[in-house]
């Protein structure tokens, strides 16, 4: 059932790899994103699978892909996301390139190896297998803004799902996750009432000033010891030195490992809004991103024992990580559904120009994914 050294070639998974690293696909860029899904629709055609195109909105195109699409129930379910976090222009200045240990370029670990490495393993895998398992694949255009418009569409599929494994990179020490962060992000608007610095700042209401009282206040919602933090990481606001500031806008980030602590700062922050400081200023609060924490159950715990099982009779010392970074995971493990992520490749430099994909870690992924989906299979 596992590829073997003849019949895994690096330089032809590389070359399939090209084409899907030199496109900009940056979410909400669709063209970009159009070009991925057919790509990927076109090798899950070709392998005879369903393939379902899903509208996300202004995200573009979401594939769901099925070996038995007549079948309610998901023995496991696939995941993984097409966009990156690049802008057009990307590829232009840096395109796909390898050395004789590393791939490089955008979204190379994060996460277009995690998606062929899918279809290398469902490729390399006997019918048989394949017959005794109903596996579907959902591949989202917009995970990177926190799958803002694909979070139903995964969490209706996960809704009859008995396993699911996301296919992001392998920690750069070649770990797995088992635990994500809950994260949340919110836009503050302070709308206040413009006046002259000098000649009559009384009657002025100054955002900015209220914006300043509630930095003091998020940062009191830190909880450093249980892991909530509160970071205010993007303000502006005012037009002038000499006039009171009537608008200021800020961009906060939320991370946590307890939905319960993170539902009561939520409300918290909701409340703060009730009663501003400056008299005069009016508070709108946006929550435009949330994911909850993604932490083990027993169930989980009885998959993880199944993949260190699996790492053995491969010889793949299999190490795990609890990682402050959100991801699809999130989504499907807070209902209560056996998850697990990093089954990619391993890479780091996620989300900067210095990401890398570790070459020799392609094919022992590949025959892990192969493995686990193997006893899943019984």
């Amino acid at each position: 059932m596992n590829y073997s050294l003849q019949d895994f070639s690096l330089q032809a998974y590389l070359e399939e790899l090209r084409p899907l690293i030199d496109v900009d696909c940056g979410t909400l860029t669709k063209d970009g994103i159009e070009i991925i899904a057919n790509q990927m629709a076109k090798k899950y055609l070709d392998l005879g699978w369903y393939v379902k195109r899903v509208d996300c909105g202004i995200a573009g195109t979401g594939l769901e892909i099925r070996n038995k699409p007549d079948r309610k129930d998901v023995d496991v379910m696939l995941m993984g996301h097409m966009d990156t976090v690049f802008p057009v222009g990307t590829v232009q200045a840096r395109p796909m390139t390898f050395d004789e240990k590393r791939a490089y370029g955008p979204g190379v670990s994060d996460m277009k190896s995690g998606l062929l490495n899918i279809v290398y393993a469902l490729r390399g895998m006997e019918k048989e297998t394949l017959d005794k398992l109903s596996i579907c694949i959902c591949m989202n255009p917009d995970e990177e803004i926190g799958s803002l418009h694909s979070e139903e569409w995964l969490k209706h599929v996960a809704t009859n799902a008995k396993n699911v494994l996301v296919a992001e990179a392998a920690r750069a020490d070649g770990s797995l996750v088992k635990a994500r962060k809950g994260m949340a992000r919110y836009r503050l608007t302070f709308a206040g009432k413009a006046a002259h610095a000098g000649n009559g700042p009384q009657n002025g209401r100054s955002a900015i000033t209220e914006m300043a009282n509630w930095i003091l206040g998020i940062n009191k919602l830190t909880n450093v010891k249980s892991g909530t933090t509160l970071n205010v990481g993007v303000v502006n606001g005012g037009a002038g030195a000499n006039i009171v500031p009537e608008h200021a806008e800020a961009v906060v980030d939320v991370r946590f490992w307890d939905n319960d602590e993170y539902a009561d700062a939520d409300t918290k922050i909701r409340t703060m809004a009730e009663t501003p400081f400056v008299d005069g200023v009016t508070v709108t609060v946006v929550r435009e991103a949330h994911k909850p924490s993604m932490v083990p159950s027993e169930k989980t715990e009885a998959l993880i024992a199944l993949v260190e099982e699996a790492g053995q009779e491969l010889g793949i010392d299999i190490k795990w990580q609890e990682v402050g970074g959100g991801s699809d995971a999130n989504l499907t493990a807070v209902m209560g559904i056996p998850t697990l992520d990093g089954f990619g490749p391993a890479g780091a430099g996620f989300h900067s120009a210095e990401e890398y994909l570790e070459l020799d870690t392609i094919e022992p992924r590949i025959q892990l994914l192969q493995k686990v989906l193997a006893k899943l299979a019984g």
